[in-house]
């Protein structure tokens, strides 16, 4: 099965339940809009990551487009460190039905610390209702890694290959600078990472042939079974479309069948313990 480890969907932009802020994304990629997306691809099944940009901390929408396609879609929310009862919150988390995971964001410019308090009861909380935390530490490694290190009883999925990747075209100049940090991490047991968005960062049109080289130094250092593939659509949608970050991976002659498998499947599966299920 395929299962793509990050997708985005959401409502247009209303009073009924308005943007937090307006990204460069389509006006609106609903549930069944993003299934019909996966649909004539071939994706299986999507973790689907509550949008922090639009919604911030609620997922009522997730929940929403997980009951209408229950065996399409894993569901994870971003959680709050500021508010204290955020264990509260990731219990009842738990309980809500389609439910695989959390989600914490750690840019630079959110200024917190390593040693932050909020993060902390996040990770203690994570740990006794055994979700994986997906980590957003891009351009902010070394935090990323500290707090890694300090919860080694934690899950931790790092979003995006570790690597700030752009919204809109071109890359970076040096899109893959960070790359010998995220190498480094995966000295760590308690971290998986999504290759995810590594389209965003191709300085070459598509099929983004450049993306190879560093991706399979990251296959080397981390092992294909602790690799999840994802498009991180629609946030990328401004450099490719769905289709196209899809199908380099099923198409390139870099992977064998066994290391695609585990890539665009597999490893998600094991590390949310989730799979599709197209008859649900």
């Amino acid at each position: 099965m395929i299962i793509d480890s990050q997708v985005h969907a959401y409502e247009a932009n209303t009073p009924a339940r308005p943007w937090h802020s307006v990204p460069n994304w389509p006006p609106h990629v609903t549930g069944n809009e993003m299934v019909a997306a996966m649909d004539a691809v071939g994706v299986d099944g999507a973790i689907f990551i509550s949008s922090f940009s639009m919604y911030r901390f609620d997922a009522s929408y997730a929940v929403e487009v997980q009951r209408a396609h229950p065996g399409r879609f894993g569901i994870v929310k971003p959680v709050d460190p500021d508010d204290p009862a955020v264990a509260d919150v990731i219990a009842a988390w738990k309980a809500t039905p389609g439910t695989v995971g959390i989600r914490i964001m750690l840019p630079k410019e959110s200024g917190r610390e390593a040693t932050d308090l909020g993060i902390d009861r996040i990770l203690r909380a994570a740990v006794v209702h055994d979700f994986p935390v997906n980590i957003l530490c891009w351009d902010n490694l070394e935090v990323g890694r500290t707090i890694i290190d300090r919860h080694p009883e934690t899950r931790f999925i790092l979003d995006h290959l570790g690597i700030l990747q752009p919204r809109v075209p071109p890359a970076p100049a040096e899109p893959w600078a960070d790359l010998s940090k995220v190498l480094d991490l995966a000295r760590r047991p308690n971290v998986v990472i999504k290759v995810s968005g590594a389209c965003t960062l191709s300085k070459q049109p598509y099929p983004f042939p450049d993306i190879w080289d560093p991706l399979a130094r990251v296959f080397d250092a981390w092992g294909f079974e602790r690799c999840l593939w994802g498009t991180d659509w629609t946030r990328a949608f401004a450099v490719v479309n769905y289709e196209q970050a899809v199908t380099p991976f099923l198409q390139t002659d870099r992977l064998s069948a066994a290391e695609r498998a585990m890539l665009m499947g597999g490893a998600c599966a094991r590390a949310y313990g989730w799979s599709p299920r197209r008859d649900a």
